[in-house]
């Protein structure tokens, strides 16, 4: 098997696994952020959820292009990287489901809220098409609404476009990470924040504005659903 090959196939892995493992870790871990700050509310919290991911595949990037000053070290540590991205953005997508009273328990239905994040408008338009209807804010009807039929359908469409575009995207990073004397690790720490937010950006289009209060709260407004969401991003 060459190495490009193998990549691909030990990413498809690690997605497989995450979107296995991080369900229960994702819901433990909006609970303990709810424990640790009670005056959040959902979209402080949120907030908060941003920035945690954001530093964490920041310090990823940023150690994986350090790593290219050892000779033979860079592209398994940035290969590494890849896999910790992943792992990082499952993990995010979840907890965001969590905070929006989502709960997706079928793993499929994980899968396709996952990549339709991480693959952005291109996942939009495929959803298009193989749901047969059109409009904003997919989350709440790929874990509730949408037939399994066509959920699996989608995700038929785009796990293959997951490996090979977002591998592709890595993969620029992966040779950038391998500049030495420490700008690799400024390149690396800057891709992956930019990634970061782009997945932040799409996820905000994917899931809309989150509650204004939790769920059983009295205050909790029941259109806070609709458009307008803030971008915390900016």
């Amino acid at each position: 098997m060459n190495k490009p090959d193998d990549a691909k196939n030990r990413l498809q892995q690690v997605l497989d696994k995450a979107l296995v493992v991080q369900q229960p870790l994702a819901k433990k871990h909006v609970e303990r952020l709810r424990r640790v700050h009670p005056d959040d509310d959902p979209q402080e919290l949120i907030r908060r959820l941003d920035r945690y991911y954001l530093a964490g595949v920041t310090a990823s990037g940023g150690a994986s292009g350090a790593a290219g000053l050892v000779p033979g070290a860079g592209i398994p540590a940035a290969l590494a990287d890849v896999m910790v991205f992943t792992e990082a953005s499952v993990l995010y997508t979840l907890s965001l489901a969590e905070v929006h009273g989502l709960h997706p328990e079928d793993v499929e239905r994980r899968r396709l809220l996952v990549l339709t994040v991480l693959l952005g408008d291109g996942a939009v338009r495929v959803l298009d098409k193989a749901v047969g209807r059109t409009g904003p804010y997919w989350a709440r009807r790929i874990v509730s609404a949408i037939p399994m039929s066509a959920i699996n359908r989608a995700n038929k469409l785009l796990g293959p476009r997951f490996i090979t575009k977002y591998g592709t995207k890595q993969g620029v990073l992966v040779l950038s990470k391998q500049v030495p004397l420490g700008v690799g690790a400024a390149l690396g720490a800057g891709g992956n924040h930019l990634l970061g937010r782009l997945t932040i950006r799409s996820a905000r289009a994917i899931f809309g504005q989150c509650p204004s209060s939790w769920a059983g709260d009295d205050r909790e407004d029941a259109e806070s659903f609709g458009p307008g969401a803030e971008d915390s991003t900016s």
